[in-house]
């Protein structure tokens, strides 16, 4: 057993979202709840007796005066000494973006660099015992490109993933596509350690088994793949281990395009080896096609559940595109089982879905990231979608990085451009008993 000091697990439970596959099996019975209250600022439209604090802006001052880069996206809470919480949170810059960087001209002093030419990264918060106040605001990883999402770690680390994509030589992005390791302990910048084993590809989310320390990983890409690694030393991700990607049985992608995955039907999987994990030329997920991985159409979030069962969206999966969420379950060996989980192909339901947490009572949260209004989903226990925030900003922009605070009463989330991380509070129990 992998110790789990520090991971904020949310007290997430498989039982309470039981009974979501037979709801979903009749499309029509997914319901939407718009019931939310207008924010005079222009902020987060909330469901009534919901409020939200707005703790860190995109470009204001961190501890040591620098500006805090642009572009949040994924992000994980961890609990702290003195009822602390910790938040890291990933940048998603390369260097041609435009929204503040790491560097701000040039490197500060004494900050390690993976790279030069890599602006991305993560920055780190260390919050009161409030919940909300920003005791410390810092660079931890820096000098690399595109850190799009992760995931957290049972033994108290963020798993950083960097969404390289190819240059013009067909290769990707020069000297990166890896995942790097920033333990929330963290009290400056760490020294950025690619670790090789897990794969160089179009990374996007990371999420880790308690019981086995093994590691499930996204690609977002309309052929990608979905990956696990298998550590040679759980909780030791450095030491090395065996990439592999995962083929449904007889599916070559799961776009489900017609409709004949029958949401709430399982298929059987088994896991493949990938071999040479590091290559530089952008083609692990052909060679893994090749040997007869099943293609996910540009998988995005992951959520572990307390059973270690995973949750995974696809955005643009689906009849009409705009999103699916699919159900791992873990079985002996390299088998397990995959269900459709959830397809409502109605953009008004939900519109390609993105970063995702379990909350605290069991229930899945999910970012949007569609192509007008972007919100917060909450799928229920009793199978209703309901609408926990609206993005109301002028620039409309995708949600990120939501994550429930350790003690399950503060819900962190983030809205990428122009660059805001909220704590959102209410009473939670409404959901609960929904």
């Amino acid at each position: 057993m992998i110790d789990r000091r520090k991971l904020l697990v949310g007290g997430a439970t498989v039982a309470a979202l039981a009974g979501l596959s037979k709801v979903y099996a009749a499309r029509e019975t997914a319901r939407v709840s718009n019931n939310l209250v207008p924010d005079p600022k222009g902020q987060l439209d909330l469901p009534p007796g919901f409020s939200a604090k707005l703790i860190s802006t995109a470009g204001k001052p961190m501890t040591n005066g620098q500006p805090i880069p642009g572009r949040f996206d994924g992000m994980a809470a961890f609990a702290a000494d003195a009822g602390r919480t910790v938040l890291i949170r990933n940048h998603e810059l390369w260097p041609e973006s435009t929204e503040g960087s790491f560097l701000s001209g040039k490197a500060p002093p004494g900050l390690p660099l993976f790279s030069t030419e890599g602006i991305g990264g993560t920055t780190t918060l260390v919050l009161a015992a409030d919940g909300v106040t920003v005791e410390q605001e810092f660079f931890s990883l820096a000098g690399t490109v595109r850190n799009c999402c992760g995931g957290p770690t049972p033994w108290g680390s963020w798993l950083s993933c960097e969404e390289a994509r190819r240059g013009r030589s067909a290769k990707l992005e020069e000297g990166h596509g890896w995942v790097f390791e920033v333990p929330s302990s963290a009290t400056g910048p760490v020294v950025p350690v690619p670790l090789k084993a897990m794969g160089r590809f179009n990374h996007e989310a990371a999420a880790v088994d308690r019981r086995t320390g093994i590691v499930y990983m996204t690609e977002d890409l309309a052929d990608g793949l979905f990956y696990r690694f298998i550590p040679s030393v759980p909780g030791k991700l450095s030491v090395g281990g065996q990439l592999q990607a995962c083929a449904v049985k007889s599916l070559a992608t799961a776009a489900n395009r017609d409709a004949t995955w029958a949401t709430g039907r399982s298929l059987p999987v088994q896991w493949i080896d990938l071999d040479d994990p590091d290559s530089p030329d952008d083609d692990l997920r052909q060679r893994g096609a090749t040997k007869g991985a099943t293609v996910f159409v540009r998988g995005e979030g992951l959520a572990m559940a307390a059973d270690n069962s995973v949750f995974l969206s696809c955005t643009e999966g689906g009849a009409n595109a705009k999103g699916q969420i699919f159900h791992y379950t873990p079985g002996r060996g390299n088998a397990g089982t995959l269900k459709l989980f959830l397809q409502p192909d109605d953009i008004g339901v939900l519109d390609m879905p993105d970063n995702m947490v379990v909350a605290p009572w069991g229930a899945l949260v999910v970012c949007e990231d569609g192509d007008a209004d972007n919100f917060l989903r909450l799928v229920t226990k009793d199978g209703r979608i309901l609408t926990l925030a609206r993005n109301a900003h002028a620039d409309r922009k995708e949600f990120a990085g939501a994550c429930f605070s350790p003690d399950g009463k503060t819900l962190y989330v983030n809205v990428q451009t122009p660059g805001f991380t909220y704590a959102i509070r209410g009473p939670w129990a409404s959901f609960s008993n929904t």
